[in-house]
């Protein structure tokens, strides 16, 4: 999405992109055996994948949102920096998100097959991940060779299917459903009208993993959020619904484990879309101002023997990661002491903040940001910029759980507790910066 300085108008770029040749693509993520055997959504590019509205005159930014399980730092600052080089806009006016769906295709740059993949797994993946930066950088370009005047409003919904996933069991935490967890079931709409009151877009959100399906499902498929887009569209054929992931690292859906459940799931949310945007929205007016900063987050420093000991522990998911931290050690590679972050936030004249937090956020930073910047008129999304891995918060890591797994994508470690202040200072320093 794009805005621009005009104080009560903005300029939208909606642009479908053409399909590229089809794969048989492996879906992501890549645990799972064989390639998608059929579709229910059409994937990059169609519809639900690339959707930008908005620019404003003085100060262009473009929002991608996407369908897929997440742009990495390997593969989404190619695509910025093409971007960049074709447009002019800095790359503090780009943001990526995407909805983290799981029945998308695998994404990588990397050659050879990994798990399950054969090589021929491999080339395929490696060709439709080149393709889909080509389509952003293309469709980008497009979009800000179409805009048109509009004006934009904004409310908030609710829906009741988020559900905390960290089940407490006797010694451990695992995956499951805690009811009694906090979660966020809010619904952040933006409505984009044209100057003539016609509802162009929308760009909408929800706080909660793509993952009604799980990995016995082999088709395309963009899980309730898909369906939550295409019920918005069917109900508005002129418009073009968008949505953007909050922080949903420790929330599921629920139920799930079916399609149906999946179409429920996005029928509910997309009802709920369509039922704020014909309530009285406030209006959303510039100027726009946008920071973007990399922060370098701490990670935990960790002995060799240490590592043993959470190598030799016989349940969760850090085992494996210490595993292949030892072998790094015993090859005499330096573990790496942070990872580089990347945060932004967008601030619309004094009606909006728009936070783009980076990687998988569990639910704790809503109330810790609401706190540093303040409830009111605040959107916040994760899964901007660099999908690396899961953001916990300093509980999170003192009561462990699948969620302190740390980096999978871009770099190996677990986060330090520290770096939850580290975060929550960076986004308090950029919401000043651009006027909050």
């Amino acid at each position: 999405m794009a805005l621009s300085s005009g104080h009560s108008t903005a300029k939208p770029g909606l642009r479908l992109p053409l399909a590229p040749p089809f794969l048989a693509v492996r879906l992501s993520p890549s645990a799972r055996e064989r390639i998608a055997n059929g579709k229910v959504h059409v994937f990059f590019p169609d519809r639900h994948d690339l959707q930008l509205p908005a620019l404003w005159r003085s100060n262009r930014t473009v929002l991608v949102t996407s369908d897929i399980i997440g742009f990495p730092a390997d593969i989404a600052e190619p695509i910025c920096a093409a971007i960049s080089k074709k447009t002019a806009l800095k790359r503090e006016q780009i943001l990526l998100n995407s909805a983290h769906i799981h029945t998308g295709p695998m994404l990588s740059l990397k050659p050879g097959p990994r798990g399950a993949m054969t090589a021929a797994d491999a080339e395929r993946t490696v060709e439709y991940t080149k393709q889909l930066q080509a389509k952003v950088v293309e469709v980008v370009v497009q979009a800000l060779s179409r805009l048109e005047p509009a004006r934009l409003s904004g409310g908030s919904g609710v829906v009741h299917f988020v559900m905390n996933r960290r089940q407490f069991i006797p010694g451990e935490v695992i995956l499951g459903a805690n009811p009694r967890g906090l979660a966020d079931r809010t619904v952040p709409v933006l409505r984009i009208d044209s100057p003539q009151g016609k509802l162009r877009g929308v760009l909408f959100g929800a706080a909660v993993h793509n993952t009604t399906l799980i990995p016995s499902n082999y088709e395309l498929c963009g899980d309730y959020a898909g369906f939550a887009q295409e019920y918005i569209q069917e109900q508005n054929p002129h418009a073009q619904a968008m949505f953007i992931l909050g922080c949903a690292g420790d929330a599921d859906p629920y139920p799930r484990g079916s399609m149906k459940l999946a179409r429920e799931h996005g029928l509910t949310l997309g009802k709920e879309v369509c039922r704020v945007l014909d309530t009285k929205l406030r209006p959303v007016r510039g100027p726009l101002t946008v920071a973007l900063e990399q922060t370098d987050l701490p990670l935990q420093k960790l002995s060799a023997a240490e590592l043993k000991e959470i190598a030799s522990r016989k349940r969760g998911i850090q085992p494996g990661i210490a595993r292949q931290m030892l072998a790094m050690l015993e090859h005499g590679e330096k573990l790496p002491e942070s990872y580089r972050c990347p945060f932004a936030v967008w601030q619309f004249g004094k009606d909006l903040t728009l936070v783009g937090l980076s990687g998988e956020v569990v639910v704790d930073y809503v109330p810790l940001l609401e706190k540093a910047l303040g409830p009111t008129n605040l959107w916040l999304a994760a899964y901007c910029n660099d999908v690396y891995g899961y953001f916990p918060s300093a509980r999170v890591i003192a009561e462990g759980g699948y969620e302190t797994r740390g980096i999978y994508a871009g770099g190996i470690g677990f986060f330090d507790s520290r770096a939850q202040d580290v975060v929550v200072r960076t986004i308090q320093g950029l919401a000043k910066k651009v006027g909050r």
